[in-house]
């Protein structure tokens, strides 16, 4: 059996492709947190409650509607980003003019009540929820064998966060969308809905989070603390990619998956706070984070 550094190949590589995946979900959940901070000066802490709903959305289509995973891709990321475009207009469009201390503490409470409903509902045990047909088995890439549903969740994940990138640095949408939050009257005053701008951009995140949870269900276990789990870590990538950038969220988010990784195979105690000694670092060297601005 090969090696390299004394580690089979075959033990490396499956831990760089574990990494690879959670740096998919890092990067596509990050995404939509730096969307939302990004555009509209939000700290979105229910977005690991919303990426929960996106899981269960699916498992619930599936297992009572007969729904398929397919069709759940995309019907998850609409109902739960129109989920959050009633929150948004009932209850976060109130505090854009306030301290960033109260939309936090409001989407922090938001998180709270909606996995206690999901608890109450669905218990903490794990739900299980099949691949789909079209994506079981595996191929053999010599060194190891890859199962084919982890490659498309890599492949699925960049090509939204990239096509999400483009949207927001390349298209009139996305320049609408930036100059909305930095200069809303003249925005308005040129015809263009800025309030309607605003909560687009919020559902669009939000949604990010539920199409997040639909990959994810096949992978983890459907459970009610999925979110919580994961939000911290999601949190510290944000930080150290820079709050509020879209391109350091992707990113940083992939990176610190494939650290992650490597850490498992060469230091496995230090595998769950890898990430948030180099979130010390970076905050020490460079606090606005590696690709934020001051």
């Amino acid at each position: 059996m090969s090696e390299i550094f004394g580690i089979p190949t075959a033990l490396l590589g499956s831990q760089l492709l574990v990494g690879l995946i959670n740096g998919s979900f890092y990067a596509i959940l990050s995404l939509g947190l730096a969307i939302i901070f990004g555009l509209l000066n939000i700290i979105n802490f229910a977005h690991g409650a919303q990426y929960m709903m996106g899981a269960f959305v699916a498992w619930i289509g599936l297992t009572k509607f007969g729904i398929n995973y397919w069709v759940s891709l995309l019907l998850a990321p609409i109902l739960v980003g129109a989920v959050g475009v009633v929150l948004e207009r009932t209850l976060l469009s109130r505090l854009y003019k306030l301290d960033h201390l109260y939309g936090l503490l409001l989407t922090f409470g938001l998180a709270l009540i909606i996995e206690g409903v999901f608890r109450d509902q669905y218990g903490i045990s794990g739900l299980s929820y099949d691949v789909p047909d079209a994506l079981a088995g595996g191929v053999n890439l010599g060194f190891m064998f890859m199962p084919i549903y982890r490659g498309w969740v890599v492949v699925a994940a960049l090509a939204v966060c990239f096509g999400t990138w483009f949207m927001i640095e390349r298209t009139k949408l996305g320049a609408y969308l930036r100059a909305g939050t930095e200069n809303p009257q003249i925005v308005q005053a040129l015809g263009i809905n800025v309030p309607l701008l605003i909560t687009f951009t919020y559902g669009y995140g939000v949604a990010l989070a539920a199409f997040a949870g639909v990959l994810a269900a096949p992978v983890f276990q459907v459970n009610p603390l999925m979110g919580s789990n994961l939000i911290i870590v999601v949190f510290a990538v944000v930080v150290i990619g820079g709050m509020g950038s879209i391109l350091g969220s992707i990113v940083t988010g992939i990176g610190l998956g494939l650290i992650e990784g490597l850490t498992k195979v060469f230091y496995p105690e230090g595998s769950s706070v890898v990430v948030f000694v180099i979130m010390v670092i970076v905050l020490l060297v460079r606090p606005a984070g590696l690709f934020g601005k001051a």
